[in-house]
């Protein structure tokens, strides 16, 4: 079952998503040389507690922490730690989640620390883009995968403009959210289209595409969190919160200035 929210519980939701989105834009000024991943998530989660929510992240099956801090191959599921300094070149993602009033928004942001090799701006780019065309695809009367497919093709066509072939990564992807963070349906970041159930006003679902500069295969590390690239390739994730409504997808996880077209 598909969870289909009033247009009330979809405001309450935005709520939810501006806490993100007001967080990650926090983070993205503080992400910088020297600076730990730890410093980051202590800075996180008094945001979020600020703002009176619930870091989602924090406890959910055991994990430690109020934000995902994946850096260069770590593909998502980073645990921040005060070891973990980072440095010039570094490509970090930032995965955050916040529980308001009962409902949850969830967004990530790939961020260049200092100067990064232009492969892995373009990298963060496609993924952002295959984000953003995936987005563009969740309208009322589609299919789940007309949504997975636009990633999947946005994804391919990035590559041809860049000249390279980007890895989608296997085994992850986007999925419903509302009064859960992890909810039905899964959203794999490829498929053909016209297939799943058909798109609803009411819907909620996070869109997040993962993409590397190699293959698609990963590994989990051995604290039972972090996924990296099997190739040890650089990687980058972009995410974001979404409703179906009948005017078109709304964006619940941007700032206020930009909801309807997504970061």
């Amino acid at each position: 079952m598909i969870e289909i929210k009033s247009r009330g519980q979809l405001e309450a939701m935005r709520a939810a998503g501006l806490v993100v989105a007001r967080t990650l834009a926090l983070l993205t000024s503080h992400a910088k040389v020297g600076v730990s991943t730890a410093e980051l998530d202590e800075l996180a989660e008094q945001n979020i507690r600020d703002a009176g929510a619930i870091p989602s992240f924090k406890g959910y099956h055991g994990f430690p922490a109020s934000i995902c801090a994946s850096v260069n191959e770590q593909v998502v599921h980073g645990i921040p730690a005060r070891t973990q300094v980072l440095r010039e070149g570094d490509l970090i993602s930032i995965d955050c989640g916040a529980i308001l009033d009962g409902w949850h928004g969830d967004s990530a942001v790939t961020l260049a620390v200092g100067a990064v090799t232009e492969a892995e701006e373009k990298l963060s780019a496609a993924t952002r883009s295959s984000m953003l065309a995936g987005i563009a695809a969740a309208v009322a009367g589609a299919k789940l995968s007309d949504i997975s497919f636009a990633i999947e093709s946005e994804t391919i066509a990035a590559g041809e403009r860049d000249g390279v072939e980007y890895g989608i990564v296997d085994g992850y992807g986007g999925h419903g959210i509302g009064t859960k963070m992890h909810m039905d349906p899964f959203l794999p970041n490829y498929g053909k289209p016209g297939k799943g159930p058909r798109l609803k006003p009411g819907m909620a679902i996070a869109i997040e595409p993962m993409l590397t500069l190699g293959s698609e295969q990963t590994v989990e590390l051995d604290d039972g969190w972090t996924v990296v690239t099997a190739d040890k390739s650089r990687a980058a994730h972009w995410e974001h919160s979404i409703a179906i409504t009948d005017e078109g997808p709304w964006v619940l996880t941007a700032l206020e200035d930009d909801a309807a077209g997504g970061r």
